[in-house]
């Protein structure tokens, strides 16, 4: 195998390839790439990457002068930390035995491959579902995944459940103390489609993150036994678009009964509390900086005002006061700090809108673009409050 290719156009391509590497890998072969070569008209070439650790796969085609085909393995950690460090020259591959030489400026590396034919086959891509844009994705996404679960014990938490219902879109993750709901739209394959699928947060959101170079990502969904099931992402248009050429990455999904969480939400609002999205978030990180994993950012909200305070007794305390539009009673409750900061600093609007029935029971947070326009409930972040000694319950 030989070919030459842009050295920042390799850089990425194996950056994102191997992004999803198990850096403990079950074989030895799960820790490469598989380089494959294939001549094209002309001078012009194309070559795949591809990793797979039998959960996630990923690939990435790029345009190459390629002037002998071929298939080899590489470790593919050591080749992004190489790929990286190059000097902003073309890059040349090629194979020498059970080796491969690389070489870029005056720099020469030479590399061990491993036995490609050890290699599992990559799983086929579903059939397309539909499209939306990449960065729409992305943005979605980073706003649910904030409240998907960490704890591997429950994988079904860990996940963010994809409803698909014609044009819409509905991403769900929870942790069982807040929950995330954001709805988008997208141009499915069929009107009338209706599916659904729970996706590792982590996986989700990742590759959400990294196919924001193309305008948009193709979704392709299969079903399957329980679990069996697989989810593919696409972007790009071959190997075209300045040599970058497409990402394609493929998962399993989890199984497991997700919560019925639209229940979960109340049919109305007994009081509202609109505050400016940046300056409140600035006051409420201020504020948790005194508060500990275990004590609440205590919100009190009368008519035209705020008050954030956090701390108690003989440690570090913080107050803050700021501007609040208030409809209904007064109202104090409290939050885990952590939770609140993480909604806030997904709201992308200038507003930031705190629903309640009474103080005991669950707050839905969501954006609003100008106080006297209504929210914008495509979004919403439903936060359980925290029982404060001696605090009413509303």
């Amino acid at each position: 195998m030989k070919f030459r290719v842009e050295r920042d156009v390799l850089s990425e391509a194996v950056a994102w390839t191997a992004r999803s590497l198990p850096s403990r890998p079950a074989a030895p072969v799960l820790a490469g790439l598989v380089f494959e070569a294939v001549e094209g008209d002309g001078s012009e070439g194309s070559v795949t990457l591809s990793g797979f650790d039998y959960e996630v796969s990923s690939r990435a085609q790029i345009t190459a002068d390629v002037t002998e085909p071929g298939r080899i393995l590489i470790h593919g950690k050591l080749l992004a930390d190489i790929a990286k460090s190059l000097p902003n020259r073309p890059v040349e591959f090629a194979t020498e035995g059970s080796k491969v030489l690389l070489s870029c400026g005056s720099s020469r590396f030479t590399l061990q491959t491993l036995p490609v034919e050890d290699y599992p086959a990559l799983p086929t891509m579903p059939t397309a579902t539909g499209a939306v844009t990449a960065s729409g994705l992305a943005g979605a996404v980073s706003q649910v995944a904030i409240a998907a679960g960490r704890d591997d014990t429950i994988p079904m938490l860990t996940g963010i459940r994809v409803e698909i219902e014609g044009e819409k879109i509905t991403l769900v993750a929870t942790d069982r103390f807040r929950l995330a709901v954001r709805e988008l739209q997208w141009k499915p394959e069929q009107q009338e489609m209706s599916a659904t699928a729970l996706i590792p947060s982590k996986i989700l959101a990742d590759t959400a993150k990294a196919l924001t170079g193309g305008d948009w990502v193709t979704l392709a969904l299969s079903s399957g036994d329980a679990g069996e099931g697989l989810i593919g992402f696409e972007s790009g248009e071959g190997a075209s678009s300045g040599g970058k050429g497409a990402r394609r990455m493929t998962s399993r999904l989890l199984s497991g009964e997700f919560v019925k969480y639209r229940s979960l939400f109340p049919n109305e609002y007994n009081i509202t509390a609109t505050v400016e999205t940046g300056p409140f978030l600035e006051a409420a990180k201020r504020v948790s900086l005194v508060a500990d994993r275990t004590s609440p950012i205590k919100l009190a909200f009368t008519q035209g005002e705020v008050t954030l305070e956090a701390g108690a007794g003989d440690e570090a305390q913080a107050s803050e006061a700021m501007d609040a539009v208030l409809d209904g009673d007064d109202i104090t409750v409290s939050f885990n700090p952590a939770f609140l900061l993480d909604g806030l600093q997904v709201i992308d609007t200038p507003y930031a809108q705190l629903s309640f029935t009474v103080a005991s029971k669950p707050a839905v947070l969501m954006g609003r673009p100008a106080l006297d326009a209504p929210p914008m409930d495509e979004f919403r972040y439903l936060m359980m409050p925290l029982r404060v000694p001696g605090q009413s319950a509303g």
